[in-house]
């Protein structure tokens, strides 16, 4: 049983506050189907994601089965699923492989036997068996609103939370969605809600919930909107609620809700029009005969029909609704009411038939996430070639440059000589180092510039391109910390390659002059800090584009930042300095350089050099900021 009661969610404005939900109160049973309907900027997802407790409630309670949410624990991952409006399935992936993902990340199954049944059982319950080994990106558009479904019925949740799945489809397909989630519905006790703003199918409805500038102005039977909005059709009910004020039909709605309720075999949420303190109006206004008049009222039936008098906007039953069961006006019972729908005790009583799968463990969510992300990766043609020219690019780029490599820079031999061949000795060998070490320096600037490059490629993207469906995954039951792993596992080896690649490739046509291994530590070290701080930007952007132009910035900063090509003022270069990974990677392999070759930079840069280690500290930090900037991100939430 699902239960709001006096439910306000309001937002502070600098003028005044603003009700997003004013005093929204109503029950659903497991077994049902409820529709949400209300035109554009009504309310209907907000107060869907405030079920799901993604938009938190200002006052009043949602309870699920006799709890309350607020003060007795959220709904489980697996107790309930939230269909949203996006496609939350990756393109590359058949629709099989899909459903198995949802299935590992959010139910523990003890054999494989076990997940292939349930992925099974999802298939068919959506009707997606036939085209399971299709690729996501080729199905078409109701196909992949079932494929939302099936993703999320593989944890036999027992309330289903769908928003706006048939926005979009055409007629035909909207019906055949319609009624697999009526399908849905009737299995177990599940209880399915619909937000919708289209009024076609509502006949498919256990009920309808109609909201109004964030108020409720109906819930009942479909059969009997209408009547109670005086209307020929459903299409006329939007035009019909803009004539009057919102809290004029909300107040009407609190008087008539009990005979609503019964005709639903249902208890009301609250008893009569119990406000809260904030609330403006008081119950004898909501009453009072001016306002009443303005309340479209249906002829009454004439006595010979037997009918009992009835609130103004409805037409009572001749006999008792029978708990469980929708009424028609003229007493019959609506004909596709479920035989199998719970019984008016279970209603009642709100306990559920469902049992909660448990959700599998960190470890297994990470494996899973590290091998569907590597098959994503090699089936996404157009990433592994732009992957595939970098690595093989970038090292070719540098090597432009290194064929005309310099000889080594001279030394003073300590001979004997005139102060005249002194002079011109010591003038060659200031040459040669200033041709040498300007030629060491920037071949090694050059290569940490483009693994900076290659970190912000692999990771800028790589959380802000899902955003949404790692969100949606979140709220299922998925760990952060076993998803910044899978990332983690995932980029080490692009960044391993890289990094190791770029030096052994420029070693091949200008043999680093000094410790090679320290060299190709430190270009494996800033590659790993771009990587992770890019990793950290893109967990808190919004989106893929927002990620990717900040870490081009980023980037674009390191060589003139660096000091290197141009020394800084000393403020701005005591500031800027510890924030660029690329002045202490350059720093850590001029520290690896041959003497002769660590002079020659010196001389030619006016820059301070830093040791290996500590360079290799500080570009540590980098990561490790990095990654806990991409920990804070990974559990914020950016639902719009």
């Amino acid at each position: 049983m699902l239960e709001l009661r006096n439910l306000f969610l309001t937002i502070d404005r600098v003028d005044d506050p603003l009700d997003l939900l004013h005093d929204v109160s109503f029950r659903a049973p497991g077994g049902h189907f409820m529709a949400i309907v209300g035109a554009s900027g009504c309310g209907k997802t907000t107060l869907l994601k405030t079920i799901a407790g993604l938009a938190p409630e200002t006052s009043g309670e949602v309870r699920w089965n006799g709890r309350n949410l607020a003060t007795e624990g959220d709904l489980l991952p697996n107790e309930f699923a939230y269909v949203p409006q996006f496609s939350i399935a990756y393109e590359q992936l058949t629709v099989e492989e899909s459903v198995e993902s949802a299935a590992r990340l959010r139910v523990r199954c003890r054999t494989r036997e076990e997940e292939d049944a349930i992925i099974e059982r999802s298939l068919e319950d959506t009707g997606l068996a036939p085209i399971a080994g299709r690729r996501v990106s080729v199905i078409s558009g109701g196909q992949k609103r079932r494929l939302g479904l099936a993703m999320e019925m593989v944890a036999d949740p027992a309330l289903l939370l769908c928003d706006e799945v048939t926005s979009g489809l055409d007629p035909k397909t909207e019906q055949e969605i319609v009624r697999l989630m009526h399908t849905l519905s009737r299995k177990g006790d599940r209880l399915v809600v619909n937000v919708t703003h289209s009024l076609a199918n509502l006949d498919l409805h256990d009920s309808v919930l109609v909201l109004h500038a964030g108020k409720l102005v109906y819930h009942g039977p479909p059969k009997l909107m209408s009547h109670y909005f005086s209307v020929a059709h459903p299409e006329e009910i939007y035009k019909r609620l803009a004539n009057r004020d919102p809290e004029k039909w909300h107040r009407s709605w609190c008087k008539h809700r009990p005979f609503y309720y019964e005709a639903m075999g249902l208890e009301p949420p609250v008893k009569g029009h119990e406000l809260p303190e904030h609330a403006t109006t008081a119950l004898e206004e909501a009453v009072a005969p001016p306002e009443e008049a303005e309340v479209p009222v249906a002829p009454a039936p004439s006595p010979a029909s037997g009918a009992v008098d009835a609130p103004p906007a409805v037409v009572a039953p001749s006999v008792p609704a029978e708990k469980g069961k929708i009424v028609a006006p003229d007493g019959k019972p609506e004909p596709d009411a479920d035989a199998a729908a719970p019984s008016a005790v279970d209603r009642q009583s709100g306990h559920s038939k469902h049992k909660v799968p448990p959700s599998p463990g960190l470890i297994a969510q990470t494996l899973h996430l590290f091998g569907r992300r590597w098959r994503i990766f090699f089936r996404d043609r157009t990433q592994l070639f732009l992957h595939v020219a970098i690595l093989f690019g970038f090292p070719a780029l540098v090597t432009l440059f290194a064929v005309n490599a310099p000889p080594s820079p001279k030394v003073m031999t300590g001979v004997d000589a005139g102060a005249l061949d002194f002079a011109i000795q010591q003038r060659d060998v200031f040459l040669s180092q200033l041709v040498a070490g300007g030629f060491a320096s920037g071949l090694i600037m050059f290569q940490v510039i483009l693994l900076t490059l290659m970190g912000s490629n692999n990771s800028a993207r790589e959380i802000a391109g899902e955003r949404m469906i790692y969100e949606k995954e979140k709220l299922a039951g998925l760990r952060p910390s076993a998803y910044l792993a899978s990332k983690m596992a995932f980029l080490a080896l692009p960044v391993l390659m890289q990094a190791v690649w770029m030096g052994l490739f420029v070693q091949i046509f200008w043999p680093f002059p000094g410790e090679i291994t320290s060299h190709l530590v430190s270009l494996v070290a800033v590659t790993a800090a771009m990587t992770a701080v890019c990793l950290g930007i893109s967990a808190n952007m919004r989106s893929a584009d927002q990620a990717n132009l900040l870490s081009v910035y980023l980037v674009g900063f390191q060589l003139p930042l660096s000091g290197i090509l141009l020394a800084l003022p000393q403020f701005i270069e005591t500031f800027v300095r510890p924030f660029i990974s690329a002045f202490w990677s350059w720093s850590s392999s001029v520290d690896a350089l041959s003497r002769e070759y660590y002079t020659a930079v010196d001389t030619v840069t006016d820059t301070a050099l830093q040791s290996a280690p500590i360079g290799l500290f500080v570009l540590g930090l980098h990561i490790a900021v990095g990654l806990f900037a991409a920990y804070i991100g990974s559990r914020k939430t950016f639902w719009d």
